[in-house]
């Protein structure tokens, strides 16, 4: 039997990068997705592809969530899983970053997994089950640099263990990942600077670059029952760069 087999997933920036690769392991692992993506021309070559259903979604929005939300349990009558990946990336410093910045990066990397447990916990909550995964950065865990998106990564780690002392009673998991530098076009900005790039090669024990789909395999594995007994975890895909 197939890791996700009828299961209902919900997967946040699901159309590129890793959670481009997270959609397509989860469903060769059987699951119904629901790709979500602010962007619909991004989802556009999803528009064929068998249980597949894509959703426009602001992911700092709440309305937004709830007609979502609403839309999905018409379609399917439940969420078994949600993956919080949609985000954004900045490399501005501490003097450069502007409040505007900071709240940009906090409203989508922060706010939107915050909302997206808030609008579905209660529904797994009700169904006595549920699986949530959410994305957040190697630079929460070490001294990256000064700068929102650490932060906001930051925040995601923490609001993580919380939600997962709190919902661990109610048979739900939260988990977390913990991408390193990965060739996605997020990254690609990094991959101009050579001197950059040679220095976090340099510094990372496998001397290479993450690819999309080690993240997503990790992202499979916490959200399978395989991680039935884990919960509250963060699981780093890093080459190693943060130890």
């Amino acid at each position: 039997m197939k890791r996700l087999e009828g299961k209902i997933a919900i997967i946040t920036g699901g159309a590129s990068g890793i959670g481009e690769k997270t959609t397509q392991r989860f469903l060769e692992e059987g699951a119904q997705v629901i790709v979500c993506d602010i962007n619909e021309k991004s989802m556009e070559y999803l528009s064929d592809v068998p249980n597949v259903t894509t959703k426009k979604l602001d992911v700092s929005s709440e309305d937004n969530w709830e007609l979502v939300i609403a839309e999905i349990m018409e379609t399917y009558g439940r969420i078994d899983i949600l993956i919080n990946n949609a985000g954004i990336s900045s490399d501005k410093g501490l003097e450069n970053t502007t409040e505007a910045d900071w709240e940009l990066q906090h409203k989508i990397n922060s706010w939107g997994p915050f909302v997206g447990m808030k609008k579905v916990v209660p529904l797994m909550k009700e169904a006595g089950k549920g699986v949530i995964v959410n994305t957040a950065s190697y630079t929460a865990l070490i001294g990256a640099g000064i700068n929102a998106y650490t932060g906001s990564k930051g925040s995601v780690r923490a609001v993580t263990r919380a939600a997962a002392a709190e919902l661990g009673t109610f048979n739900i998991r939260v988990n977390s990942v913990y991408p390193g530098v990965i060739e996605t076009p997020m990254s690609a900005a990094v991959k101009e600077h050579k001197e950059a790039m040679d220095f976090l090669v340099a510094n990372t024990p496998l001397k290479r670059l993450g690819q999309p789909e080690e993240v997503a395999n990790a992202i499979l594995f916490l959200a399978s029952d395989e991680a039935s007994y884990i919960t509250g975890t963060e699981l780093v895909v890093d080459g190693g760069y943060s130890a």
